[in-house]
């Protein structure tokens, strides 16, 4: 190589961040009506189809939310239960509008991210994509990933699993190094966050906790942010305008 020609380097094209947002008390306020309606919806299923009184049903729903992600995917595992038709039955409300709560101007918050956005959501496609069709904002999403697309043959999967995630992923030519996950649940985060993604913990729809000394906080007592969180918001808005002052840092991925 001749020593006066000007060496080429290699240009670098930044990376657009992949916004995975998931739905409920993320993009709206669930815990309001909806959380309570899905829960009783539910909770009759399970004491329908198996036979069981209301302590057990609640046991059933809740316990396997904790073991697997969703109720769903452990009434498939243990009971056999219809997927189809147990989505339909819990997610279908007489007044959807009315039960909506969310930000206003939630969707010039959104449009004011830089890059992609995907919603990634445990409820089904029907139910998602109607509660972003009320809250007009369907079209900034280049996707919705719901519960129905996590299925690996006939296997149902849920969040928090990683295998899934990085399935959905590469079906999305979306680099694990560019994503950030919005989400109010706490163990997603820290799942996903071991896989190299950004995490952002949303608390502003989060149910009230009142402490033993009369104070009413979303967080658990002393807890402060978790180190699997990169940061910490109470909105989209805030989301928002925090991103003014500069992207989140990547961090490592850990095995």
């Amino acid at each position: 190589m001749n020593p006066h020609t000007p060496s080429r380097r290699r240009r670098v094209e930044p990376r657009v961040p992949v916004w995975l947002f998931d739905l409920d008390n993320t993009l709206h306020h669930a815990s309001h009506q909806i959380f309570p309606a899905i829960n009783r919806a539910m909770t009759q299923y399970i004491m329908d189809r198996l036979g069981v009184d209301v302590d057990e049903a609640n046991r059933l729903r809740v316990g396997y939310t904790v073991r697997y992600g969703a109720t769903l995917v452990g009434l498939v595992k243990h009971h056999g239960v219809d997927p189809a038709d147990f989505l339909h039955v819990v997610h279908t409300f007489a007044d959807l509008p009315s039960m909506l709560r969310a930000e206003r101007g939630i969707g010039r918050m959104l449009r004011a991210l830089p890059g992609r956005k995907i919603v990634l959501t445990n409820a089904p496609s029907v139910y998602a994509r109607a509660v972003l069709a009320e809250l007009g904002i369907e079209r900034l999403f280049e996707r919705v990933i719901a519960i129905e697309d996590m299925r690996e043959g006939d296997r149902w999967r849920s969040k928090p699993d990683a295998p899934m995630l990085r399935r959905a992923m590469r079906r999305a030519h979306v680099r694990l190094a560019d994503a950030i996950l919005v989400e109010d649940t706490r163990g997603h985060l820290k799942s996903y966050r071991r896989l190299g993604i950004r995490t952002v913990w949303i608390v502003g729809h989060l149910p009230a906790v009142r402490t033993s000394a009369g104070a009413v906080s979303v967080r658990l007592p002393g807890a402060g942010r978790p180190h699997y969180v990169d940061r910490t918001v109470r909105s989209v808005r805030a989301l928002a305008l925090g991103m003014r002052g500069g992207a989140l840092s990547r961090p490592a991925a850990k095995s």
